[in-house]
């Protein structure tokens, strides 16, 4: 475990991530901080933010910001969210559970990944032990789902987190089959024999192991998660999956990873609730376009029909702003929330988002917005695009 001493000499989300980098086991540190292949669309997800220019506004009183916004209706500190993060036990024992109640400290929205390491009614009574002033709002909760093969698996699952307090589910539309991984498959990457994906009682689907001989893999030098995709995720995903989604989920359903004009207007088309613009933290297609270069894109073929969040690159507050400037309702984090939690569980997760709270702060006083519904199109000038 990283000293706290360490902890108090982090100034950016960076540094996280470099302390982490000294600590966790190669297994778990490749897993969390690969791509897919050459890696490209990872690194462009953060060299995409730099190449937007903010153009601020001056003297105006801002003296007083105000960073609140809502999500899906519900009202949440900020605009910074937490993504759904496979395996978060791996980073640190109270994975899920730290990660959870550092979301209800910061009154933020967080989304558990079906993959978890703690079961979904586990995590809602982690939350339940933070006590919040009166009047504050609930920090809400979404669950962030795969489709199996087994329907009536996926059908329990939506079933078990809307019983246990859970308000929305993050469709993930974008891993028929998991992306080539190169470290994992290097590794023959598996979740440590005493960890489960917790929200599965059946062994095939809670355990991750790694495997040269199973009949689904597509080679045989493939990850353990690779073997369990192919095994267990359905193929087959469809706009008809969403709409059956629809039908069993009680509330909000939104579709993760969407990158295109095209596929937001039939996420609109088929009823969806929002949109997240994603491309699994560059995991799954490499040359896919960066989360901040597709997300006008998909906002303009949106046109305020539906709510749009962004994953993927976020680093800084400038790049919350420039996401919320593109029309971004809120930003997830992915590595960074894993990073934190590595480096010292649910204290080190709320420095993290206290450090890039602070950060969207000045960039809004620095463009001379006060409230979130100040930052606007003009605020960001995009780079220019190449003639074909």
């Amino acid at each position: 475990m990283v000293q706290t001493n360490n902890l108090q000499q982090m100034v950016s989300l960076d540094d996280f991530e470099r302390l982490a980098s000294q600590s966790l086991d190669r297994n778990a540190l490749d897993y969390y901080r690969s791509g897919a292949q050459d890696m490209i669309t990872l690194r462009e997800n953060q060299r995409a933010f730099d190449r937007i220019v903010v153009r601020p506004r001056i003297l105006r009183d801002v003296s007083h910001v105000d960073t609140r916004t809502t999500v899906l209706g519900a009202e949440v500190a900020s605009p910074v969210c937490i993504a759904p993060t496979a395996m978060q036990r791996m980073a640190h024992p109270d994975g899920e559970c730290a990660t959870v109640r550092a979301a209800k400290r910061k009154q933020t929205c967080m989304v558990l990944s079906s993959w978890s390491t703690t079961s979904v009614e586990d995590v809602a009574k982690a939350a339940a032990e933070i006590e919040t002033e009166a009047g504050s709002p609930e920090s809400p909760r979404w669950l962030q789902l795969y489709i199996y093969k087994d329907r009536e698996a996926t059908k329990r699952l939506i079933e078990r987190a809307q019983d246990a307090g859970f308000t929305a589910i993050a469709l993930t539309v974008d891993t028929p089959f998991l992306g080539r991984r190169l470290a994992d498959m290097r590794n023959k990457f598996q979740l440590p024999p005493h960890l489960t994906m917790a929200n599965f009682a059946d062994q095939a689907k809670a355990r991750v192991a790694a495997s040269a001989n199973d009949a689904d893999s597509a080679a045989e030098n493939s990850s353990g998660l690779a073997t369990y995709v192919a095994s267990q995720i359905d193929p087959t995903l469809s706009w008809e999956h969403v709409a059956w989604v629809k039908r069993v989920a009680r509330i909000p359903v939104l579709v993760k990873g969407v990158l295109t004009a095209e596929d937001a207007e039939l996420a609109v088309q088929a009823g969806v609730d929002g949109i997240i613009v994603s491309n699994h933290g560059g995991r799954q297609l490499d040359t896919a376009a960066a989360t901040i270069d597709a997300l006008e894109e998909v906002c303009k073929a949106v046109r305020g029909r539906v709510e749009v969040f962004l994953d993927g690159g976020v680093r800084r507050g400038t790049d919350v702003l420039k996401a919320l400037a593109l029309g971004a309702r809120a930003v997830f984090l992915g590595r960074p929330v894993l990073w934190a939690l590595s480096c010292g569980g649910e204290e080190a997760v709320v420095q993290m988002l206290d450090l890039i709270n602070e950060e969207l702060r000045l960039a809004m006083a620095l463009t001379g917005c006060v409230s979130v519904k100040d930052i606007n199109r003009a605020h960001v000038r995009m780079p220019a695009q190449p003639r074909l």
